[in-house]
């Protein structure tokens, strides 16, 4: 059993789903971002999505879009986000991680490259959010060779031939994106999620988790009595682009995943 199933084992038989948490690297600053990582997993994060920072985030809301362009203009680069994701290993041996990224930024670095070194650095997986399904085979070989996960996602706009294709090899955990839109908290669940994620769970050979959009503890809540897993992600960021003081953003982030959890 590897890290990412027993994870979800083991939430399974608290009775509850995982709970991922995205946070971008670099935001609110290069030095700071490791902090705040740490601390959404003390508070209760049973897998960290480490977000890279892209000058054109297309799937992301205002928040992330925020997040991202205060990491780049700091200087984050991928290079120095997979030292911070060496850091956070070290100190957190039990926690899964995967790295966020769009693919530019992946293949510029160069593929081969980019899985050796996660695999070096005990990450447990990849999500390539504008990464085709018919595009992958330039990094799903190296991602097996290295015992990476390649998350697949899954959408409302997939249709049910298309969704099964998606998930029938598929490793680790498939991300379902809940609305057709972009990453952001909203206010109200789509009405037809539950029976989305009851179809996809059905055809699903590992565990549906859910995310876009889940920003409080109710609405963690009502999604994961569908799904095995909630993903949260602009919520959990706006403090850090809010301007505040470090230990008052620290605080709000980890307050919320506690909530979360």
């Amino acid at each position: 059993m590897d890290r990412m199933e027993g994870i979800f084992e083991r939430c399974r038989k608290e009775g509850r789903p995982a709970l991922t948490v995205f946070a971008t690297c670099g935001c609110p600053s290069p030095e700071e971002s490791g902090e705040l990582m740490a601390e959404i997993i003390a508070r209760g994060a049973d897998i960290l999505e480490i977000g890279v920072p892209f000058s054109d985030p297309m799937a992301d809301g205002a928040v992330i879009q925020r997040a991202s362009d205060l990491a780049l203009r700091q200087g984050m680069t991928l290079e120095k986000v997979l030292e911070t994701v060496g850091r956070i290993r070290e100190r957190h041996p039990e926690t899964g991680l995967i790295l966020f990224s769009y693919f530019n930024v992946l293949l510029q670095y160069g593929l081969e490259r980019l899985t050796e070194r996660l695999a070096g650095l005990d990450v447990d997986g990849v999500l390539v959010v504008d990464l085709p399904f018919e595009e992958r085979d330039e990094l799903l070989p190296l991602c097996r060779a290295h015992d990476l996960h390649l998350i697949n996602l899954v959408s409302p706009a997939t249709p049910p031939e298309r969704m099964r294709r998606i998930v029938a090899d598929a490793t680790g955990f498939v991300y379902y994106v809940m609305v057709r839109g972009v990453t952001g908290a909203r206010d109200g669940l789509p009405p037809e999620l539950a029976d989305n994620l009851t179809r996809l769970r059905a055809v699903s050979p590992v565990p549906v988790a859910a995310g876009f959009g889940i920003a409080s503890g109710e609405a963690a809540r009502a999604v994961g009595r569908y799904a095995d897993g909630v993903i949260v992600g602009s919520a959990a960021m706006r403090p850090a682009v809010s301007g505040r003081p470090f230990p008052e953003i620290r605080r709000a982030v980890g307050d919320l995943v506690a909530s979360l959890r």
